[in-house]
């Protein structure tokens, strides 16, 4: 299916994987590059030699295009863009809108600029800046999220920027891709559905969960930011927890954080400041932000479903089976090409 992504960045179909920590590993990424797709691996868990060994890992097993989510206020994110550019990854992807002068540097090399908003005025921030392609997140998505649904958000912002859209919130089928085409997206990203399948590197018993569950709930008590995960009882433990014994998580978080990620106090506290410096956040927030990495890894890596929190699509109700991402993405595909031949018939 060839639309104005495919073009850009060179994949076969209009299906992008997101980066999700901890999820988003070289076995999953290069799976769905592989399949047509574009798979896209998340650095912000992963340390500057973990993410330069996860990126050649990918190279080894696919030759196909795949991205690389980042975090355009961490302290190291120039060094990173320096390993996207030396190892030639075709697409940079990013959380939070990057500076204009990343942006830049980045096309200047030939990589593919794409920032995710959650708003049409973000979206037309990044378009004058030089962004190449915009996704586009509804409020049905997982993890951190707005409250705009999908149907509502994409219309406005394909009306509002000249440059392809991405549909992400809700997508789990082939009907999903006609209808974000319909409504004039390039394409759609996935990352429940793609968590959900056997070539990514969650835990079966974690999956099970998942697909057993299916009821997700927005909570603020992960990190102090609106976060769509599965409603478990970690998760209403965490609801009922008073202020005081959420910043003393936040600090052991923050802690084990540091030893996982390999950064000193210095940086974590540097990052902190600039998330604060962007308005996005008070000191409490900054601390609680720890626990967002560590409570995903417990579940997601660990397999501690009854000490870690899911991030999680509501798509996660309407999923009842594990695929591999080549099953996946060409079922969406064989599914979406029937039904535009039915409306074509009609």
């Amino acid at each position: 299916m060839r639309t104005p992504l495919t073009e850009l960045v060179g994949c076969r179909h209009p299906i992008v994987q997101t980066g999700m920590g901890w999820v988003a590993g070289p076995r999953l990424v290069s799976a769905t590059s592989e399949a047509g797709g574009l798979g896209i691996l998340a650095s912000a868990t992963m340390s500057l030699p973990e993410l330069s060994a996860a990126v050649r890992e990918v190279k080894e097993r696919t030759g196909a295009p795949f991205g690389v989510n980042l975090r355009a206020d961490a302290g190291d994110a120039g060094e990173r863009v320096d390993l996207i550019i030396r190892e030639g990854v075709r697409v940079a992807s990013f959380a939070l809108a990057p500076r204009p002068e990343l942006i830049a540097r980045l096309k200047d090399a030939g990589v593919v600029v794409i920032p995710s908003v959650g708003a049409r005025r973000h979206a037309e921030k990044v378009a004058a800046w030089g962004a190449d392609a915009v996704l586009v997140q509804g409020g049905e998505g997982g993890g951190h999220t707005g409250p705009v649904a999908t149907t509502l958000l994409l219309p406005q912002v394909v009306d509002a920027v000249d440059i392809p859209v991405i549909a992400a919130g809700g997508f789990f089928d082939g009907r999903g891709l006609v209808a974000a085409l319909a409504y004039g997206a390039a394409g759609v990203a996935m990352g429940t559905r793609f968590l959900l399948t056997s070539d990514s590197a969650v835990p079966d018993r974690v999956k099970r969960v998942y697909l057993e569950t299916g009821e997700t709930v927005v909570t603020e008590q992960v990190d102090g930011l609106p976060h769509r995960v599965l409603r478990t009882p970690p998760v209403e433990a965490l609801e009922r927890s008073s202020g005081p014994a959420r910043l003393v998580r936040a600090a052991r978080s923050a802690a084990a954080f540091r030893r996982v990620s390999g950064m000193s106090w210095t940086a974590m506290l540097r990052d902190g400041a600039a998330m604060r410096r962007g308005g996005r956040a008070s000191w409490s927030q900054v601390l609680m932000a720890a626990n967002t990495p560590m409570m995903l890894r417990s579940a997601l890596v660990e397999g501690r479903t009854d000490a870690g929190v899911m991030a999680s699509g509501q798509v996660v109700g309407v999923i009842d089976d594990l695929p591999s991402c080549a099953e996946l993405v060409e079922g969406i595909v064989s599914e979406a090409e029937g039904v535009l031949e039915r409306l074509g018939q009609s």
